[in-house]
């Protein structure tokens, strides 16, 4: 009898131990404000966080694109990465700001939110596309805000692996 109580407790501490880990991640929570970054007051769908000014600091890296099997998602870390000043500066309309409290797009491909997320995926494309034709994080932003990333063809990425060397961005 002692013995069956006792592994019901444990498997009850068990359960209740990992539900404590998994919620974190799947809990809304609101994002704080940080020096330097922005929120946009459109009641309609507000502006997610960004940072209006480049890095005074070192960058975390993105996740290693070869973590990821599917070619579009290892195209979206390895252009991430290239990319890091530049998607530090933009928003991202996923509203991870809200759910997962990111900072800016960067975030997305600091860990693995990116690889789940087709808006983030094309967020960073666009933002990728657009530093290649000489547009600044400003210039990008203005896009990412009108939703220019949402035409993105995202069919190209999905064809052949990108080369993940580092690029100085703007």
């Amino acid at each position: 009898m002692k013995i069956s109580v006792r592994f019901l407790a444990s498997t009850a501490l068990l359960a209740v131990s990992a539900a404590l880990l998994a919620l974190p991640q799947f809990a809304a929570s609101a994002s704080q404000d940080m020096a330097g970054m922005q929120h946009g007051s459109n009641p309609d769908e507000p502006m997610p966080a960004f940072h209006a000014k480049p890095p005074a600091d070192a960058l975390p890296p993105t996740m290693e694109p070869s973590l990821f099997t599917d070619i579009g998602i290892f195209n979206a870390y390895a252009v991430a990465g290239r990319i890091k000043k530049v998607l530090y500066q933009q928003p991202c309309y996923c509203h991870c700001d809200k759910s997962q409290g990111h900072g800016s797009l960067l975030d997305c491909f600091v860990g693995r939110h990116g690889s789940g997320c087709d808006i983030c995926v094309s967020e960073a494309f666009y933002a990728y596309e657009q530093t290649h034709k000489g547009n600044t994080p400003a210039q990008i932003r203005e896009g990412i805000i009108k939703g220019e990333w949402q035409k993105v063809d995202l069919t190209k990425y999905n064809k052949a692996y990108l080369p993940t060397r580092n690029v100085p961005a703007k």
